[in-house]
């Protein structure tokens, strides 16, 4: 019995964390960049959605300010709600099956809403559809837990060129079928990337770590194996070997005094961060769509291609002519302007450093967007906004995905993504309502909200750069030092 022991006790093992660090990158993970990072195509389409569309469903129903926000709205409070069940049940049941999940709920009540009969239908098919589309996120997460650590800032940076094209998609899609066959049926083009990335699902495989921190050790190893031999390269030596753990991901330990501190601040980024991207986007519709220039006193000018509208409507009814979409295109495209400089700073600034500073030139930008005098100030004011509060949201998702264990990571995403939806069903008021009445007064306010989350990026206790992905430990009421460096 002592020389079995001995033996058992001989024999080589490895983690998970060491399997995927020996694999390294190749074949495997360009096809899980191209398939996991196309759910952001299809996110962006339906989100940005919203934007192309509100000035036709103005017309049509004969809107008012806030009830055009409050379609925006109603979309983020879907989200948020269905963020956190969607987390935990990841959390439980494994990242795959919540991502099918969500593509197939969002994309059937994204279908049913371009039926929808009056606005109040609309509202709730779009709310519906939020909640599916907040399932997405697991796609970012089951791609975070299978890059290597030095990787895994230079690969999730360039995702962003996925909701880049599904926002430039929508976009274009918007000013050959808007002014042609409709509203509607853009809602219906818009559903097919997210059919076709359901049925292309089936060839990525669930998380290796999170089959091993169900225990499932057999899956996970034949996870492993599939791609070490789709990459070439061979497995390390020895057994896998991870203790189960025995409890999954609850919302009390986020706030448990080991993640607490890290947490609140995470929970304020987020929401600041969304309640500024957001605001760019419907503060440019709003720009756009009645024609004012950076808030200038002077009466709105007709846009050429707009003779046929109503221009004096009491609900504003004034639908965008090929300028404006021409200069949605040129800002949407700037998410993707620094990009080569927010993926230097995020491996060698660090994370908490680069979002710091990319938040703070974003509360600038804010100001700056008050002083342009013309239609070209304002584009290339939006242009730099688009690009730095893309570069935020490019940091803040790795850094979340990054500081949180296995076995509580999807629901550290999804409360995080439920709070950055309360700043995203806010923004729609400030842009779409407080803008008309003070536009100073709303540009003041997205810029104090990027300071404080400037101020928040600054000070967080734990930096990433260069961390292991953190198995769940014993949570103790007493705080480690190591924790902190």
């Amino acid at each position: 019995e002592t020389k079995l022991r001995l033996k058992l006790l001989a024999v080589k093992t490895f983690t998970v964390e060491e399997a995927v660090e020996t694999i390294g990158f190749g074949r495997f993970h360009i096809l899980l960049f191209l398939i996991m990072g196309s759910t952001g195509v299809a996110e962006a389409m339906e989100i940005m959605l919203i934007a192309v569309v509100s000035p036709l469903i103005r017309c049509e129903w004969q809107l008012r300010d806030w009830q055009v926000a409050l379609v925006t709205t109603m979309v983020f409070f879907g989200y948020m709600v269905f963020s956190i069940v969607l987390g935990l049940l990841a959390d439980r049941y494994g990242r795959w099956k919540i991502l099918l999940l969500s593509f197939l709920w969002g994309a059937y009540f994204s279908l049913l809403s371009s039926f929808a009969p009056s606005y109040i239908w609309f509202v709730f098919l779009r709310a519906m559809v939020g909640g599916g589309v907040s399932g997405h996120a697991q796609g970012l997460i089951i791609k975070t837990e299978f890059l290597p650590t030095k990787y895994r800032g230079y690969v999730l940076p360039l995702s962003q060129v996925f909701w880049l094209a599904g926002s430039m998609l929508i976009i274009g899609l918007a000013s050959v079928v808007n002014p042609t066959i409709g509203w509607r049926w853009l809602i219906r083009i818009a559903s097919i990337p997210g059919i076709i990335l359901i049925l292309v699902f089936k060839f990525i495989p669930e998380s290796a770590r999170y089959n091993i921190s169900m225990g499932n050790v057999a899956a996970a190893l034949a996870t492993l194996q599939r791609i070490a031999k789709m990459n070439g390269v061979a497995m390390p030596e020895g057994v896998l070997r991870e203790p189960t753990k025995e409890r999954r991901g609850r919302f009390k330990d986020l706030l448990h005094p080991k993640y607490l501190r890290t947490t609140l601040q995470i929970w304020i980024i987020w929401l600041g961060i969304a309640f500024a991207y957001y605001g760019v986007i419907l503060a440019s519709t709003e720009l756009l769509e009645r024609d004012l220039v950076c808030g200038s006193p002077a009466p709105p000018v007709q846009d050429s291609g707009d003779d046929s509208e109503e221009s004096h409507s009491p609900c504003h009814c004034r639908l965008f002519g090929p300028a404006a979409y021409q200069t949605m295109i040129i800002s949407t495209a700037g998410e993707i302007a620094l990009n080569p400089l927010n993926i230097v700073g995020i491996n060698f600034l660090g994370r908490r450093l680069s979002l710091s500073i990319t938040m703070g030139c974003t509360a600038l930008f804010f100001l700056l967007l008050n002083s342009c005098t013309s239609s070209a100030d304002m584009i290339g004011f939006l242009f730099m906004l688009r690009a730095l509060v893309s570069a935020n949201f490019n940091t803040i998702y790795i850094y979340t995905a990054e500081v949180y264990p296995t076995t509580m990571r999807a629901l550290g995403m999804g409360t995080s993504g439920s709070l950055c939806r309360v700043g995203a069903m806010v923004a729609p008021f400030i842009s779409q309502v407080l803008t008309n009445a003070s536009f100073l007064g709303a540009l003041c306010l997205f810029s104090s909200v990027c300071a404080v989350c400037a101020i928040s990026a600054f000070t967080l206790p734990i930096e990433t750069k260069g961390r292991a992905l953190q198995q769940l430990k014993a949570l103790s009421p007493r705080l480690s030092k190591a924790h902190f460096s």
